[in-house]
């Protein structure tokens, strides 16, 4: 009878999770973007010099890396006209070349909600205009980058929206300027200064994520779709051989990075804001990872019960003390995406942890 009586319990908890006051009431459904990149096929038939291209499906990030470093300049060149969409998304390519791709890509879509991705000066280094878009973008030099970090930010976000002048410090690619420049290498500072060594920052809107507060921010759908891509993502950092990156997870961002977390080669993995990353502890996670994890105090996250049940929620808060993150100071952070403001006791510890600094 106990144990039915707390199967009962939790699964109040998981109806209130998705329609009670924990807000989670509206948001449509979203169909999550998966495979290969639009122009797959005839990439699939083409070849250069000669030579098949690697399947951008099932070819690993090393093999990739390992094709294009035994192409010359012109047979590369030929495939960027060719394919950009292929090129610009494919794990292991060239970061130049990728980004010259994408601004390729962009331009192709003639669609205005892209243009200033399009920009002389951004570093595009993922693009897909499916479904609602997703994007990468670079912050700093990638290719020379002793420290790298990757923002994965949650509901609300895409290629369109992720970088709209009325969240500076909130969208996600705000985030990414904001923790640049808090480690001495962002805007109005020389490449290389401060202890750490220099430090790029991605800003990874590389999944489907959800759109408001409905189902699918309460279930895990969409976080195991993104958290495959993540984890190919992060093998193609480590195929040009980028640094161990630190992932930054916001909100539903941290369900995908606790699914992924054991798939990737990160060093540091920060929760922030987060409803849960689908484990009991940070040790479930099975990573080698060093995990940390922030709330911030007036944050509407702490009211989403902790609880998993039929698929439903996300399980444990990763700010708890079973839990077992190391805990990130947050107290003056304001609301659900305080996080990267300026000035912030969150923004200066998560500085010091992309720099490998924080102990």
């Amino acid at each position: 009878m106990r144990r039915f009586g707390r199967t009962m319990v939790t699964a109040g908890l998981a109806v209130a999770l998705v329609g009670g006051t924990a807000g989670w009431a509206s948001g449509d459904s979203q169909a999550a973007v998966t495979g290969p990149p639009p122009g797959t096929s005839a990439w699939r038939a083409d070849t250069a010099s000669g030579r098949p291209l690697p399947d951008p499906a099932t070819a690993a990030p090393r093999e990739v890396a390992a094709f294009f470093a035994g192409l010359d300049d012109a047979a590369r060149k030929e495939l960027l006209r060719s394919h950009p969409l292929v090129v610009g998304n494919l794990e292991g390519a060239p970061l130049p070349l990728r980004y010259e791709a994408n601004r390729i890509a962009v331009v192709a879509t003639g669609e205005a909600r892209y243009a200033s991705l399009a920009a002389p000066d951004r570093q595009i280094l993922a693009f897909d205009p499916r479904g609602r878009g997703q994007v990468a973008e670079v912050f700093g030099e990638l290719e020379r980058a002793e420290h790298v970090s990757v923002i994965v930010p949650g509901s609300d976000n895409d290629a369109a929206t992720y970088d709209v002048p009325r969240k500076p410090h909130t969208g996600p690619a705000g985030m990414a300027r904001a923790l640049r420049e808090a480690t001495g290498t962002g805007a109005g500072t020389r490449t290389g200064a401060g202890t750490g060594g220099s430090t790029a920052v991605v800003a990874w809107i590389g999944y489907t994520t959800p759109v408001g507060v409905g189902l699918d921010a309460a279930d895990g759908r969409l976080a195991r779709a993104g958290a495959a891509r993540l984890a190919r993502f992060t093998a193609g950092l480590d195929a040009v051989g980028a640094p161990d990156p630190v992932l930054f997870c916001h909100s539903y961002g941290s369900v995908v990075c606790g699914l992924a977390a054991r798939h990737t080669d990160a060093a540091d993995l920060v929760a922030f804001g987060s409803p849960g990353m689908r484990a009991d502890t940070a040790a479930a996670l099975r990573t080698g990872a060093r995990v940390w994890a922030a709330r911030g105090p007036s944050d509407w996250i702490a009211d989403v019960p902790n609880v998993e049940f039929a698929g439903i929620g996300h399980g444990a808060d990763p700010t708890s003390a079973a839990f077992g993150a190391r805990r990130v100071p947050a107290a003056d952070v304001q609301g659900h995406t305080g996080y990267f403001m300026p000035g912030t006791q969150s923004l200066a510890a998560f500085a010091a942890i992309a720099k490998g600094e924080a102990r």
